[in-house]
């Protein structure tokens, strides 16, 4: 779908000039498809298996459990994509500098637009001020006219042992489980059993939202988290794909489409599943989920 390659091998080359090892959080469904783009790029890294999903507290958790006490951790997601290779340089440059004074940095993004499908981080300076959870239309209008507010997209910078004290003192009972799941990894593969025990919390309430070692890093690069249909959408629009005089857009097939009545409509074809979603409602495809999960389907295997 990207001229480049997939959003994972671009995440990877992002970070090669910045960083000196590359650490790995997947899952046992996924883990071969992460391991065919590092061998094919020679990129030796630790690959970390997990056997069920915990969510993003003890994902980070075992990355940091991997690393040395003082080493500075990038963590970021693989479902984004990036614009500007010198300013994300320099956001991460600063970052680091914080980190190394023992700070816990997240990065923000300047908004251009009401977005609802994102989180928010209202600030001053390099101090934050809240996390904002996903707003409404008016909220998020409101943000942005009140011009101290970045989009939080879930990246951050910081040494091992500060973000695990402050894991330990905020979630003991996610700190205490993630390192005995840890402890009793063989050759990056979590242990399922274990692994059940520990919460399922984010790093966001688990951490960013409670420590007081919090700094943010106001990025200038151009962002974009592909985590919805309408990111997406966006997205390939910008970079030329394909859509009709209304709107109308389809993903994974070459097969004769046309729209009778729809606007903005997303039309998404797999070999064993189709998906109809107007774009501005993208964000409850996980009622879609939801659903398929509810009644075991083999869709969601």
């Amino acid at each position: 779908m990207f001229k480049e390659g997939s959003l994972f091998a671009m995440t990877v080359m992002r970070n090669q000039t910045l960083c000196d090892q590359v650490t790995v959080v997947g899952n046992c469904d996924n883990h071969q498809l992460s391991q065919e783009v590092m061998d094919a790029q020679n990129i030796s890294y630790t690959d970390i298996i997990e056997a069920t999903p915990r969510n993003t507290a003890a994902a980070i958790a075992f990355a940091a459990f991997a690393a040395n006490p003082d080493d500075i951790l990038i963590v970021t997601p693989s479902d984004h994509v990036i614009v500007g290779e010198e300013a994300y340089k320099q956001a991460m440059q600063a970052g680091i500098a914080k980190a190394h004074q023992g700070y816990i940095v997240t990065f923000g993004i300047k908004p251009v637009r009401p977005e609802t499908g994102y989180g928010y981080i209202e600030f001053q300076e390099d101090q934050v001020l809240s996390f904002r959870e996903k707003p409404n239309q008016d909220t998020a209008e409101d943000f942005i006219e009140r011009g101290n507010f970045l989009w939080n997209s879930g990246m951050f910078c910081f040494r091992a042992d500060t973000l695990l004290q402050e894991l330990q003192q905020f979630e003991p009972q996610v700190y205490a489980t993630a390192l005995a799941t840890w402890k009793s990894q063989k050759d990056g593969y979590l242990d399922e059993s274990l692994s059940k025990k520990i919460p399922s919390i984010s790093i966001d309430y688990a951490v960013m939202e409670r420590s007081k070692k919090i700094r943010v890093v106001a990025t200038e690069f151009a962002w974009s988290d592909l985590g919805s249909f309408e990111s997406l959408y966006d997205y390939l629009v910008q970079t030329g794909h394909p859509v009709d005089e209304n709107g109308n857009m389809v993903l994974g097939s070459d097969v004769y489409t046309a729209f009778v009545g729809l606007k903005n409509t997303i039309v998404v074809s797999t070999t064993d599943a189709m998906l109809f979603v107007q774009k501005e409602k993208s964000q409850d495809v996980k009622k879609v989920y939801n659903t398929l999960e509810k009644h075991q389907s083999k869709l969601i295997d």
